[in-house]
């Protein structure tokens, strides 16, 4: 378990480390993992044109990446169940630090930076036990590990920070163990939840879907500007069952889910990729790989507006409406419809688009 010490020791070392920001590294607007024709991966930097700004080698397949909040830093993790992050300098492209879950855990491909951009939280695997666990790591002290927290849950596998320091954490229910790959061990007990709590494990909220939705694992994360935490779920139960795969919550309420009419639910084959939320809040969306869609919800009534689109999975805010990425190397606008803005020949986008707010 961590400690305040602990975290008080990292603010205190930070004021050594260099200022440096985002323009160093040329001002991206998203980080996006990809693979190329090659078949070597990368971290490729995006403008909010969709243009590459800089390329920086993977030496395996990456999910997501988390950006620091104001140095050209961002940590790149592996695919689920992986046991490494980089942490990559984006003004340099130099590698700076590799993370090892310790024995025992692995990562979920997601993290967040809390205090001030000083302590990366990790959402991780404790195997032996199948709980979920927050590793915290202190940048100012070369990423060292200072402590982990529990989640509440099973299957942490995105976790937000919200204001105050506060997190939310996707408790996704579904329990895995490394020797057996990524096959889901519980499906028929599985339980999840989305949980807040404070970085020292105080648990602060759980909000439990209806048991019929029991298998509806809560996987991924987006915030609005109001606090609003949209949340998306990937269905293990038959893909014909049209269930909601979009959530809204705010703390002290009852979660509102979200559904398209029958026909473009059954479409989304219960997967939903990714989530944003528009930057006044407007609109939520979630987006199908394996359904082609891109789906966004007005947030006060409730309406759908369908986008298709072959492969698309990666989905961030944008100035206007929503920036998505598909397996094509397509990166596109979306808002009333779906407006091209670039495409870069011979690389396959990955799940996620991550946003760089500074």
């Amino acid at each position: 378990m961590t400690t305040r010490r602990g975290f008080m020791a990292s603010l205190l070392a930070a004021s050594t480390l260099p200022r440096l920001s985002w323009a160093d590294a040329g001002s991206p607007a998203y980080l996006g993992a990809a693979k190329d024709a090659s078949g070597a991966y990368a971290l490729i930097g995006l403008d909010d044109s969709g243009q590459a700004l800089f390329r920086i080698a993977l030496p395996e397949r990456g999910h997501a990446a988390t950006a620091h909040p104001s140095a050209p830093e961002a940590v790149a993790f592996a695919r689920r169940p992986g046991t490494f992050a980089l942490v990559i300098d984006c003004a340099s492209g130099r590698l700076s630090h590799r993370l090892d879950a310790p024995e025992g855990r692995h990562f979920y491909g997601h993290g967040v930076f809390v205090a001030e951009g000083n302590v990366l939280c990790t959402p991780e695997n404790h195997i032996e036990s199948g709980t979920g666990r927050i590793g915290l790591w202190s940048r100012p002290e070369g990423y060292r590990r200072i402590g982990e927290i529990e989640t509440g849950g099973i299957g942490p596998h995105d976790i937000l920070r919200l204001e105050g320091d506060v997190l939310a954490v996707a408790n996704g229910g579904i329990r895995t163990h490394p020797e057996s790959g990524r096959e889901k061990l519980n499906i028929a007990t599985m339980r999840p939840s989305l949980t807040y709590l404070t970085p020292e494990g105080e648990i602060l909220e759980e909000v439990v879907l209806d048991p019929d939705l029991h298998k509806n694992s809560i996987r991924h994360l987006a915030q609005g500007p109001d606090g609003t935490v949209a949340f998306a779920m990937q269905w293990q139960g038959d893909v014909m069952d049209p269930v909601p795969l979009l959530g809204l919550h705010r703390r002290g309420g009852r979660p509102r889910l979200l559904s398209a009419d029958l026909a473009e639910q059954l479409a989304m084959e219960g997967y939903a990729g990714s989530v944003a939320m528009s930057g006044d809040g407007r609109f939520a969306a979630i987006t199908s790989p394996r359904g082609g869609r891109v789906h966004r919800f007005d947030t006060e009534s409730g309406a759908c507006h369908v986008v298709r689109r072959s492969d698309v999975c990666g989905l961030a805010p944008a100035a206007e409406g929503f920036t998505a990425t598909d397996g094509l190397g397509g990166v596109l606008r979306v808002t009333d419809g779906a407006e091209p803005l670039a495409a870069h020949e011979g690389l396959a986008w990955d799940n996620h688009l991550v946003p760089i707010h500074v």
